[in-house]
């Protein structure tokens, strides 16, 4: 099974890669392709760059190119949701793109003819990402994820976007992955470590945190592997 392993910065992907061995690179459409057996598994690991046409760029390479059949993506992400704190993971049920607007034609918030508001994930992977938090002692939450091609800071917007979305987290990819693979028949997951919530402490360090939830994250991917590894 050839599986997908996708962070939008090259710190998300950098712990994977260093628990690899034998990883050989390829260089398409201005990207790096890691390409590494694992257990059985064929892994394509990529780091998109910012936002939702990289990502979804990155997603359709993996997939159109190297037959990526399951695909992973972990990375950072805001909270929306009071109940959520700075190192928090959660799993995103759904997604949806909270900047598409075309609601001068009638249509709602996130949708365009032909799609959807919302793409949802793929419960046998949520169940596997479950079973892997019990098995680590962890808690996982889930909850909408919310994408959008801003770094939202406005206190206003990210109300609104958690009022008219039901959304819990905010980032810049995870929609755009989702509709790529659900349009190609993929199942896909994607992991968020909390960066920014509410509460969180003026002096909070963002470059540390982003390599502390990177190390926890790939300890997770690697335990879902690990889980789809032994399922085959």
């Amino acid at each position: 099974m050839v599986v997908g392993v996708m962070g939008a910065m090259p710190e998300e992907i950098e712990p994977i890669l260093a628990r690899l061995s034998d990883v050989r690179k390829h260089e398409i459409a201005d990207n790096i392709y890691y390409t590494a057996l694992y257990g059985s598994l064929d892994l394509v690991v990529a780091y998109s760059k910012i936002g939702k046409v990289f990502s979804s760029l990155t997603a359709s390479t993996m997939i159109e190119k190297f037959g990526v059949q399951k695909m992973l993506f972990s990375g950072v992400a805001g909270a929306i949701n009071p109940e959520l704190k700075i190192g928090d993971l959660i799993a995103a049920t759904k997604l949806c793109q909270h900047d598409l607007d075309i609601t001068a034609f009638g249509h709602p918030y996130g949708y365009v003819p032909e799609g959807k508001v919302f793409v949802e994930a793929n419960p046998k992977l949520l169940e596997i990402a479950a079973q892997v938090a019990y098995k680590q002692g962890i808690v996982l939450k889930r909850g909408v994820v919310a994408t959008g091609d801003q770094f939202v800071a406005d206190e206003a917007r990210k109300e609104w976007i958690a009022q008219t979305f039901g959304a819990d987290a905010l980032e810049m990819e995870g929609a755009a992955v989702a509709v790529v693979c659900d349009a190609l028949g993929i199942p896909f997951f994607i992991l968020r470590a909390i960066s920014d919530a509410a509460d969180m402490d003026a002096g909070f360090d963002f470059d540390a945190f982003l390599h502390s939830s990177s190390a926890k994250s790939a300890d997770f991917i690697f335990a879902m592997l690990d889980e789809i590894d032994q399922a085959q």
